[in-house]
């Protein structure tokens, strides 16, 4: 295993030691035989399938982790584009009262207010659908964000699970890594495909 410039990690018959290595390239054959070696020697060659589903489970909880976060940020915009919309409605409709309030005073309403007051409704039925639109793409958005963060979760437990599979050398424990992984892909596949 290489440490730094000039120097590798020997393992050999339970010891370590440092010696220097004379070539500037990391030794990836060296690396995977001993690998395979050390997997052969332990009897129990499924711990590097164990490794290899651990970084494959690592990726996608690093995917599911981006994605779930992308997809909060885009929940909280909408819904702060939607608070800004519902602002602007009721901007709106105290503009309409007060007009409202200004044509009942004068007793005969006059053309201008009219219109005015006509197209202060038309641009609240806007302002209100567009409100409403943002809110619902909120909803959508953190909905996607819950499904992909309990994607997250399964993938940080089929990683744990994996993890004691190794440590204690019981393949169980890694078959039941791989189901939290599996239920971490379909929490993916459900976020992907909602809408």
């Amino acid at each position: 295993m290489r440490l730094g410039v000039g120097f590798d990690l020997e393992w050999g018959s339970g010891t370590s030691h440092l010696m220097a290595m004379e070539e500037s390239e990391v030794p990836l054959e060296h690396l995977h035989e001993h690998v395979k070696e050390t997997a052969e020697h332990s009897g129990a060659p499924w711990i590097s399938w164990v490794a290899l589903s651990t970084a494959i489970l690592a990726v996608l909880a690093a995917i599911a982790g981006l994605l779930s976060g992308r997809y909060v940020n885009e929940a909280m915009m909408n819904q702060i584009e939607a608070s800004d919309q519902w602002s602007y409605y009721q901007a709106k409709s105290i503009k309409a009262s007060v007009l409202d309030a200004k044509i009942s005073l004068a007793g005969a309403p006059n053309e201008s207010d009219q219109s005015k007051r006509d197209r202060y409704e038309k641009e609240q039925e806007e302002i209100k659908s567009e409100a409403e639109q943002k809110e619902a793409a909120a909803k959508s958005n953190f909905h996607k964000h819950e499904v992909f963060a309990g994607g997250v979760t399964m993938f940080q437990i089929a990683i744990a699970i994996a993890a004691i599979s190794a440590l204690t050398k019981r393949p169980r424990f890694w078959i039941v890594s791989l189901l939290f992984g599996a239920a971490g892909c379909v929490f993916l596949i459900i976020a992907a495909i909602a809408r």
